[in-house]
């Protein structure tokens, strides 16, 4: 079996090392760690992948790949932490530990792929040692993370090292503009997205282009000390918004599996529907603020390069007017001094800080930093 089977691997040349001898009839090592960028693709090759191994030497009419690569075979385990900001154990417990010691149903391999592997707490990392030790011949298991550096050792350690490589800005803003985003908006927002192909999607589709808007304007008022029309306000509705969507769509999901559950054991899932719900509205309504601030962050950033003199480093490649204006008034002192406020203001909100207070007081802490006397009087 040749690598054309996974998609974009021409792009990656370590993963293409690793996984290409792979592939059937070559011998698939038991765990590996995909590692890299968000937007790499990782997960799309991880989901060829596991069709590869799972499609050998299945019986012939089964469509095993097909189904694989629908999410319909009975082979494929696919986990995502339930938690707020963690993998439960629940998690693991039962669909992964559990289920590994139970021969396939179809094929000749179980594959179990398991997202935000730096989601792994202590307690559910040892739950799933053993498994990464010593899983049955028939057990493959592929880990993915954005962040392979708050890994637990004791998990990576364990796991074959897949390398993903960041997809550049020339490439995203293409990805983009294939969805229907203005080609200047699209740069801009591959440029803003850092790598981070999902950060550019998220900046450019959907509300994208409302947040960005917010947190322009949240940073601005800030450095002005213009608070009283509340600037945070907006972002915390778009960040509402995002989590009342994303509840919606696993309550749609939910109300489907509850069809198809005995009656007896509906009132414990409908239990846990319930929290699960609450778990996915905090979710992505941190990650909709958490995006809020990095952007207002890169406005700090981009202004204070063009106070520098190298406007040709700027991300926001379409607000470059006005934040010629901001580094004008405000000084490269001050914006980077707002700066280093933004990630302490990030972490904050990873430890359940208020989200209104934490930006309001992130707003005011902005507002009171020292202006430049030069630029001032210059002003005045």
């Amino acid at each position: 079996m040749t690598v054309e089977v996974l998609p974009g691997i021409d792009r990656h040349p370590h993963a293409r090392a690793v996984l290409g001898p792979a592939l059937p009839p070559g011998q698939a090592s038991h765990a590996y760690l995909f590692a890299g960028p968000a937007g790499a693709g990782k997960r799309a090759i991880a989901r060829a992948f596991a069709a590869a191994l799972i499609a050998d030497g299945a019986p012939a009419g089964s469509q095993a790949t097909e189904r694989v690569l629908r999410d319909a075979h009975p082979d494929l385990s696919w986990i995502t932490p339930s938690g707020a900001s963690e993998m439960l154990v629940a998690d693991i417990d039962e669909p992964v530990v559990v289920a590994a010691t139970r021969t396939p149903f179809e094929a000749r391999r179980r594959v179990f792929v398991i997202e935000q592997a730096e989601t792994l707490g202590d307690a559910t990392a040892n739950r799933l040692l053993k498994t990464l030790e010593e899983p049955p011949e028939f057990v493959h298991l592929i880990l993915i993370t954005t962040r392979p550096a708050d890994v637990l050792e004791t998990v990576a350690s364990r796991c074959q090292l897949v390398r993903f490589e960041a997809p550049g800005v020339a490439r995203l803003a293409s990805e983009l503009a294939a969805r229907g985003v203005a080609a200047e908006q699209a740069q801009a927002c591959a440029r803003l997205a850092l790598g981070d192909g999902e950060r550019a999607a998220a900046l450019a589709l959907g509300d994208g282009p409302a947040l960005r808007e917010a947190a322009e304007l949240y940073a601005t008022a800030a450095l002005r000390d213009e608070l009283a029309e509340r600037p945070w306000v907006p972002l915390l509705e778009l960040a509402k918004h995002a989590g009342a969507t994303a509840s919606a769509q696993l309550a749609e999901r939910q109300r489907d599996e509850l069809e198809l559950t005995a009656r007896a054991e509906r009132a414990r899932l409908t239990r846990e529907h319930e929290e699960a719900l609450r778990r996915t509205v905090r979710r992505h309504s941190q990650a909709a603020l958490d995006l809020a601030l990095a952007t207002a962050g890169l406005v700090f950033r981009d202004a204070a390069s063009i106070a520098l003199g190298a406007p040709e480093v700027i991300h926001a490649t379409d607000r470059r007017a006005p934040l010629e204006v901001l580094a004008r008034e405000q000084g490269v002192t001050r914006l980077q001094r707002a700066l280093a406020l933004i990630d302490p203001a990030r972490e904050a909100l990873t430890l359940n800080a208020t989200e209104e207070l934490t930006f309001e007081a992130l707003a005011y802490r902005i507002a009171a930093l020292p202006r430049d006397r030069a630029l001032h009087s210059a002003a005045a």
